[in-house]
């Protein structure tokens, strides 16, 4: 359920008025390998070594099959508070996902791709505003230490 706060943001920032990922365009499935930052500073991008873009932070190559890898990070992302699915393009191993800030309800994208070789692309962007406050880095620190105790526990 929405606060009065957030239908009073909405009428300003339209994705704000709404609940979960309603609110945003469905994505298509995303060329990662295409991916091109804005100049503002509110992203996070995660990659292998040697991406292009250049990641914020370097992800290490997973020795596990792809199917378990991606399976592993949907569901970090999804134990995560006010994290909600967006679209799962399961046979390319990419699925989206929409975070919403607690206080105004701001929503940010998440992209999640796993290569065939077993590497991890997570990127992570604000809809709104020039600054994320580092927000979107700290959410990918967090869903990378989360997604290490997954695979270590089982």
């Amino acid at each position: 359920m929405l606060s009065l706060l957030h239908f009073l943001v909405g009428l300003i920032l339209p994705a704000c008025g709404a609940a979960g990922a309603a609110g945003l365009p469905v994505p298509t499935l995303m060329d990662t390998a295409a991916i091109v930052r804005p100049s503002s500073p509110n992203t996070a991008l995660a990659a292998p070594a040697g991406f292009s873009p250049p990641p914020d932070i370097v992800t290490q190559p997973y020795a596990l099959p792809p199917e378990r890898l991606f399976a592993a990070i949907e569901r970090v992302a999804l134990a995560q508070e006010r994290v909600f699915p967006h679209a799962r393009f399961p046979d390319q191993f990419q699925a989206h996902f929409v975070a919403r800030s607690h206080l105004m309800n701001y929503p940010d994208l998440i992209t999640v791709q796993v290569t065939p070789q077993g590497g991890l692309i997570l990127w992570s962007r604000s809809v709104y505003g020039r600054s994320d406050l580092g927000v979107n880095r700290q959410r990918l620190d967090a869903w990378l230490a989360a997604l290490q105790a997954e695979l270590t526990k089982g």
